[in-house]
């Protein structure tokens, strides 16, 4: 395995050489502190590999140091028929997340064996007809008017604004949003009208939790435990959800919830209502410390959300009317979000923030 990590035209180059050698290339994020990826690259050097691993990826580290994940040459392979039904068939296809995203590294892998080629120049974006990437890389694509000829975009990693959605189509562009994991890979897509598994992809909901039965699932995490479990053909990352009339809805990662007093609030979930709140542009909910009750729900808003105390007071009331107490975040940031590397906000280092003093309390 050999790690790696640089501005893009490097990380391109080094990623071909090492494949071409044959050797696993393992890319890092250039954002992350040194000494973040000093602990990566030494579980690289030091972990035993599985002799069928021939991918290797980081997961996202939203809610701490990212862990390395193996995946076999099938697992990723396997899916490139469906992904290039769902591309519809472009030659080309803008990849607005960096390489070390797994979604990103997907498409590069998928290129080797013959898929789409992957356009991260804006000069090789303005010819793609299709994207591949989060929400957020697939707005500030529309913002800049960057992707002219796009006509498919297939968007995973988080929640997809139907506002967006809609702002999309309006452009003939066909939107295609999935749900998967670094761990799982492609589980369930959304062609606008509920998630539902993927062909070959079986899934169970058991006491809340999501279950798949896939064969594109990674080996597993290199020299350290996770989220993955496992139950014979079955495998999980603690994903809760709900299953009806064939239609999946994510509830957020169980790992992830806040335990406020007596109630359990998925972060998620409040995000969601939110989002419907006019004046919230992003809204990153999370846990703040806070002995004999667990945590208190709060929120960080970004900085377009408003620039006062009583501006912000204001979205507070008017979230108040739409959820319920336990879910009302009690304490209330604003600055930017901090982001990993394939878009997703990055709640621990939010935290780390907070705590830190380094982030604006708008309402005391």
């Amino acid at each position: 395995m050999v790690p790696f990590r640089g501005d893009l035209d490097a990380v391109l180059r080094v990623f071909a050489s090492v494949c071409d050698a044959g050797s696993i290339p393992l890319i890092g994020d250039a954002r992350w502190p040194d000494a973040q990826w000093d602990a990566v690259q030494h579980r690289a050097e030091t972990a035993e590999v599985p002799d069928d691993a021939a991918w290797a990826t980081t997961t996202s580290g939203s809610s701490g140091t990212p862990r390395i994940l193996v995946r076999s040459t099938r697992s990723w392979a396997a899916s490139f028929p469906l992904i290039t039904d769902l591309l519809g068939g472009a030659e080309t296809v803008a990849l607005p997340a960096p390489p070390a995203s797994s979604l990103t590294l997907f498409s590069l892998a998928h290129a080797r064996s013959g898929g789409p080629a992957p356009a991260f120049s804006p000069a090789a974006m303005r010819a793609a007809t299709a994207v591949h990437g989060t929400p957020q890389g697939f707005q500030r694509l529309l913002d800049a008017d960057a992707i002219p000829a796009v006509r498919t975009a297939l968007i995973g990693g988080s929640s997809l604004d139907p506002a967006l959605r809609a702002r999309a189509e309006a452009r003939e562009i066909r939107v295609i949003t999935y749900y998967g994991a670094a761990e799982l890979s492609f589980v369930a897509a959304d062609y606008g009208h509920g998630l539902r598994p993927l062909p070959g992809v079986d899934i169970e909901v058991r006491a809340g939790t999501l279950w798949v039965r896939s064969p594109f699932a990674a080996l597993g995490y290199l020299g350290e435990n996770g989220p993955l479990r496992r139950a014979g053909d079955w495998i999980t990352v603690g994903d809760l959800a709900t299953l009806d009339a064939g239609v999946l809805t994510l509830r957020g990662r169980s790992d992830g919830a806040i335990q406020t007093a007596s109630a359990t609030v998925i972060p998620e979930e409040v995000e969601e209502t939110l989002r419907l709140v006019s004046g919230i542009t992003e809204a990153v909910v999370f846990a703040y410390p806070a002995g004999n009750v667990g945590s208190l729900v709060a929120v960080i808003l970004d900085s377009a959300s408003g620039r006062d105390a009583a501006s912000i007071a204001a979205l507070r009331d008017r979230a108040a009317a739409l959820l319920a107490p336990a879910h009302r975040p009690r304490l209330w940031f604003m600055g930017e979000i901090p982001r990993t590397a394939a878009g997703k906000p990055a709640r621990a280092e939010i935290v780390r923030r907070v705590l830190a003093g380094e982030v604006e309390r708008v309402i005391r």
